[in-house]
């Protein structure tokens, strides 16, 4: 493969293959439009994924796809760009019937639920967080998925039944046990959030901020 060289304060040369991603190739540049068309698109993700119908499981919790929706935006887009992406939404609902079940409206931040939808940009930041500080190993199942359920355990069943117990005049462990029914959907919703992020990651490594491979192995050769 041809090479050529370039100069670097530390090396007397560093040895770069031709052809490999650099900051100015358009395929791998950020740029504020792609950041607004994935921030928007994810939004639209996370609309659909709520307003599908929740799944039945025949022991009387239904399970909604909705927070599936929110982990994996974090997971694929990052902190930033996942917390906005899951705040478009947010704001979105407030006109239009995009929230679970296909709701609307300011009174939801004023109901039983409102601790959940307070969680989501949250837990999509933090998700999007530990999964970007770990970038070199996106592409792994189990930091994914652990990624998720932490972050789901941190804020969405935490800020949830803190707010169930307010609204409902419940006491924290009545509301913290109501919670509780839902951890299985929660936990599989997070197995099938990880495959398909990990998938995402494999096809677009720089989608989240990863630095390719040749540019690690210059990286590797300076230090």
């Amino acid at each position: 493969m041809l090479t050529r060289s370039c100069r670097h304060p530390n090396l007397n040369t560093v040895q770069v293959r031709r052809g490999a991603p650099t900051e100015s190739d358009p395929m791998t540049r950020r740029t504020p439009t792609t950041d607004v068309a994935l921030i928007a698109g994810f939004a639209a993700l996370i609309a659909v994924c709520a307003i599908l119908p929740d799944i039945k499981t025949g022991i009387g919790v239904p399970y909604s796809l909705q927070t599936l929706g929110v982990l994996l935006t974090g997971a694929v887009l990052g902190p930033v760009r996942g917390f906005l992406s899951v705040m478009l939404y947010l704001v979105a609902g407030l006109v239009l019937p995009v929230y679970s079940g296909g709701a609307s409206g300011i009174s939801h931040y004023s109901g039983v639920t409102a601790g959940y939808l307070v969680a989501f940009p949250l837990a999509a930041a933090l998700c999007g967080y530990l999964v970007y500080r770990n970038r070199q190993h996106a592409t792994q199942f189990t930091l994914v998925f652990t990624c998720g359920l932490l972050s789901s355990f941190v804020f969405v069943h935490t800020l949830g039944p803190l707010n169930l117990a307010w609204r409902a005049d419940l006491s924290l462990k009545e509301a913290f046990s109501f919670d509780a029914a839902y951890f299985p959907g929660d936990i599989a919703k997070n197995v099938v959030m990880a495959l398909i992020a990990t998938a995402v990651h494999r096809a677009f490594p720089d989608l989240i901020g990863r630095r390719s491979a040749e540019v690690e192995e210059i990286a590797a050769d300076v230090s």
